[in-house]
């Protein structure tokens, strides 16, 4: 049982790791092109995160999520899920796990899985060349289709993540279910989310989930499980693919009320709620003490003020994000 039960009854027993702000990669929807990025000394060492998160682990959290960015660009990065897959040996941690975009997954995947790692979420948004270039600024197609078959090669199980993003992408929807179910993957679609500005219109971007579930409902049966990874998506099964695909509609229909997730991101800052500006700093008492008490009262201190639920809601009269800070910082 987690130490870690906020105001609400809920126990954080999942949490997101952000070990980095840098991406090879410029996505549309989560940073402007021209991004600046934090200066290497307020960024948490590889050992601080390794204490930190063994700390959460101690404090009952099974699920640790490592994100960015993108997690694989950060230098060293192997070093660190080799010293937190300690926690997978002694069964303290059920899951240890990552947000990628694919890109390192040719160089990475074969290791991650010896060290306990068991499945990948991929952003993906795009089978099509162009749109995906368009999409991801600077991503590489080929490098990213040889990612995910390292993936599948090295026994990864797959969940591709894909952002709805109207007039963008929304033809490929149907197209993007079935390549994943003949891969034998999953595939859940997500919301746009008001986080930073990122130099587009977030309202533009918009495409509501209830109208792709209403289309594909049109031509296919889909039957509701409960089937769950420890986030936040509702998903279907698809009787004639025989896959899943889940839905993450922060705008359309939130999921706070089973919330059991808090996000530190990787200057320290945890952030009790991803639609919140509410955050607390645990990379202070992380550096002024060897003694892990401090650290260990900040992070209860700060589940003690998780709130009831998100804020999320596109601006529509000053078109102006939500929450400020971009999603690379927080972590995905």
């Amino acid at each position: 049982m987690s130490q870690l039960v906020d105001p609400f009854g809920r126990e954080i027993t999942y949490v997101r790791v952000s070990v980095t702000d840098r991406c090879d990669f410029r996505c549309v929807y989560c940073m402007a092109e021209d991004m600046t990025f934090l200066p290497k000394r307020e960024i948490l060492s590889l050992e601080e995160l390794d204490r930190l998160c063994s700390t959460l682990v101690r404090l009952g959290v099974d699920k640790l999520r490592l994100t960015g960015g993108e997690p694989l660009v950060r230098r060293n990065i192997m070093w660190l899920i080799e010293r937190l897959s300690r926690h997978l040996d002694s069964g303290d941690l059920r899951e240890l796990t990552l947000t990628t975009n694919a890109s390192q997954l040719e160089k990475h995947a074969h290791r991650l899985r010896e060290l306990g790692v068991e499945r990948v979420n991929v952003s993906f948004d795009s089978l099509d060349r162009e749109k995906f270039k368009a999409i991801t600024r600077w991503g590489n197609y080929d490098k990213v289709m040889r990612g995910l078959e390292a993936a599948k090669d090295a026994g990864l199980h797959v969940k591709l993540n894909t952002v709805a993003l109207k007039g963008v992408n929304d033809d490929e929807f149907e197209t993007l279910m079935h390549w994943a179910h003949e891969q034998g993957w999953d595939i859940t679609f997500i919301e746009v989310m008001p986080l930073g500005d990122v130099g587009e219109s977030r309202l533009e971007q918009f495409y509501p989930l209830s109208m792709l579930r209403g289309e594909l409902a049109k031509k296919y049966t889909l039957s509701d499980i409960p089937y769950k990874t420890g986030g936040p998506a509702r998903y279907v099964q698809v009787a004639e693919t025989g896959g899943r695909v889940g839905f993450i509609t922060p705008m359309t229909h939130n999921f706070c009320e089973s919330c059991n997730r808090v996000r530190v991101d990787c200057v320290g800052t945890m952030h009790m709620c991803l639609g919140q500006e509410d955050s607390a700093d645990l990379r202070t008492p992380l550096r002024q003490s060897d003694d892990d008490g401090p650290l260990i009262d900040a992070i209860h201190e700060a589940i003690a003020r998780k709130p009831k639920g998100h804020d999320f809601v596109i601006d529509r009269r000053h078109q102006r994000p939500a929450v400020s800070r971009h999603m690379s910082v927080t972590g995905g």
